[in-house]
């Protein structure tokens, strides 16, 4: 199981929101590169950036910031937030993202989907991000009628490997994540899981990764002190 630290950009700050909330923004660090940075000395094989603003309303604000910690880590790096168009997946691909990551636009723009996994396959994932079961766009500001697990099966069927679920009243809430959610993705679906949202104890990352999960995105826990980088992957390396 991977873990990915992540770092959310926010007028190219590193920050953490509640809930997606944009009024409860906690400022981390004004040097998301520097971070970004310590994140690979400490050991970590892969890192989650999402670009909040973009996220929110496809602002440019935090491109360079995005783009510098690409360009500069030595470690796969995967990129989420705003990416509405071919024109920015194909920039980021360039300059040596991993993986891209799209939300919206799997609602929004399925043909447009559906032709970027056929030419790049693997290296785009989906990030669905659900209230009660039902996915949010936009930056979380649009609750849609839709299912969140049919929306993984037809996902999977257009090929989609990697999904990032994230249920949104955990985020950043320090309380746990939603196994149960996780548990039927895991079941229903054959396609690669990271977890998202309330990862705050070594039990929460052993008990994703005995669920069969493939990864686990942990931000606040980090940032807040309540988990140490290095503490978690001892204890993945002794399972």
């Amino acid at each position: 199981m991977i873990i990915f630290p992540a770092i959310d950009i926010k007028d190219n700050k590193c920050v953490r929101l509640s809930q997606g909330n944009f009024d409860k923004v906690k400022i981390y660090s004004d040097d998301p590169l520097n971070m970004a940075l310590q994140w690979q000395k400490k050991g970590a094989e892969f890192l989650h950036i999402v670009d909040l603003d973009g996220a929110k309303n496809e602002g440019f604000i935090n491109r360079s910031s995005t783009d510098n910690i690409v360009k500069a880590l030595d470690i796969p790096v995967q990129v989420g937030g705003g990416i509405r168009s071919e024109e920015r997946v194909e920039q980021l691909l360039d300059i040596g993202v991993c993986r891209v990551i799209v939300g919206t636009m799997a609602i929004e723009n399925k043909e447009l989907l559906k032709k970027l996994v056929m030419k790049h396959e693997d290296k785009i994932v989906v990030s669905i991000d659900a209230i009660d079961g039902k996915v949010a766009i936009r930056g979380w500001k649009v609750v849609s009628q839709i299912d969140s697990l049919e929306l993984c099966k037809e996902l999977e069927d257009i090929g989609i490997k990697t999904i990032v679920y994230t249920d949104i009243a955990k985020d950043g809430m320090l309380e746990g994540p939603n196994f149960k959610i996780y548990e039927t993705l895991l079941k229903e679906t054959n396609i690669n899981i990271i977890a998202s949202g309330g990862i705050s104890s070594i039990e929460d990352v052993l008990k994703l990764k005995s669920m069969g999960a493939y990864g686990g995105i942990i931000g606040k826990a980090f940032y807040d002190n309540l988990l140490e980088f290095e503490d978690v992957m001892k204890c993945l390396q002794k399972e």
